[in-house]
Formats: C-alpha cells, sequence, structure tokens
C-alpha cells in the first residue's frame, strides 16, 4: 500500500539537483530592474491618470524605452524592462497593461492595447525539468488593437489593422485585418474599415 510517508520518503531520497532551476538573466539586467522598479512604484505608477503622461514617457525613456510622439502610457501598466520595449506614433497602453518584455515589444503607430491585457515574451522550455526560460519577441504592426484582458503570447506578430478580441489568447500569428477571438484565438472575420485608411 502506498502512504503519504513512503511518497515523501522517496522524494527525500531522490536528488533533484540535476533538474535546479538554472537562472541566466545577468547581475546587470536583475539591478537594472531593481531600479527601475523603485522609480516605477514611486514616481510612475503614482502619477494621476489623464495626467503626467509625459512625465511617464520620460521616465521610460530614461531606462532605454523607444516611444514615438504622441504615444500615452497609463501610469498602472507595468513594464517588465523598459529598454526592450518600442512603441511608435500615437500608441496607447491602457490601465493595468502587463508588459512582460523579456523581450523586445515592438507596438507600430496608433496601436491601442486596452485595460488588463498581458504581453507576454517569456516562458519556460517544458521539454526540459530544467524548465530553461525561453524569450521571443512580441509585434503589434500599425492600427492593430488589442481589446481588454487579452493575452498574447511570445513569439506572435499581430499584423496591421488586426484585432485582437477582449480575453482572447493569441499564441500564433494575426494576419492583416483578421479579427481573432477566443482560447486559443481564431479568425472570425475581416475587419471592415469604412475610411479609406491605406495601410
Amino acid at each position: 500500500m502506498i502512504t503519504f510517508s513512503s511518497v515523501y520518503r522517496g522524494c527525500l531520497m531522490t536528488d533533484f539537483s540535476q533538474f535546479k532551476y538554472q537562472d541566466n538573466l545577468t547581475r546587470k539586467n536583475k539591478a537594472m530592474r531593481l531600479l527601475w522598479n523603485f522609480v516605477w512604484l514611486f514616481f510612475f505608477r503614482p502619477t494621476p491618470r489623464g495626467f503626467f503622461n509625459s512625465w511617464r514617457i520620460f521616465l521610460l525613456k530614461l531606462f532605454g524605452a523607444k516611444i514615438g510622439k504622441g504615444s500615452k502610457v497609463a501610469p498602472s501598466c507595468i513594464v517588465w524592462a523598459p529598454w526592450n520595449l518600442s512603441m511608435g506614433d500615437f500608441s496607447v497602453l491602457g490601465d493595468k497593461v502587463d508588459c512582460y518584455s523579456m523581450d523586445r515589444i515592438v507596438l507600430g503607430s496608433k496601436v491601442a492595447v486596452s485595460q488588463y491585457s498581458y504581453l507576454c515574451t517569456g516562458s519556460h522550455d517544458i521539454t526540459s525539468y530544467r524548465r530553461q526560460l525561453i524569450t521571443k519577441p512580441i509585434t503589434i504592426a500599425d492600427h492593430a488593437w488589442v481589446c481588454a484582458g487579452a493575452f498574447v503570447g511570445p513569439g506572435v506578430t499581430i499584423a496591421d489593422g488586426a484585432v485582437v478580441a477582449a480575453r482572447a489568447v493569441v499564441v500564433k500569428d494575426v494576419e492583416k485585418m483578421d479579427v481573432v477571438a477566443g482560447n486559443p484565438a481564431v479568425k472570425v472575420k475581416k475587419r471592415a474599415v469604412e475610411e479609406e485608411d491605406e495601410y
């Protein structure tokens, strides 16, 4: 008969050191993130929602972000590593958007990422018990819209004018002007734009 104590004893006798997680992040990376977290907590996050956008942009740029004219970043937006963030002109990161920028996050111009969305560039290798860190960049092209609460995974490219519906989980590339929804996200239709915009 298998008991909890026998399983527990078996675990104690197993050598798990071969499966120990290896942290590949540099000390410089950790130090910069520690400093950024301090700046975010005391100088970025407390700013009023409708004001001080230029101050928040200044702080992000101070830590290496590339941000175009007219772009806005909400004070509750979390950016893991600003030096991996690039935004074109007139793009928006909404309230409580989480930019897990272990790798590059590149937003084109006139991109909207709505509240509570999660842009995740980092994961772990599930083919190994060590679960080594793996990262892949996210690209969101001009005029695309990531709606509220959506998840965009590592390595995903969202093409020009595409729309990711609220709460969608995107783990594959989204084609130009496609509207995707669901978990996992699938194409539901093409986006129709009445204006004579050029893409």
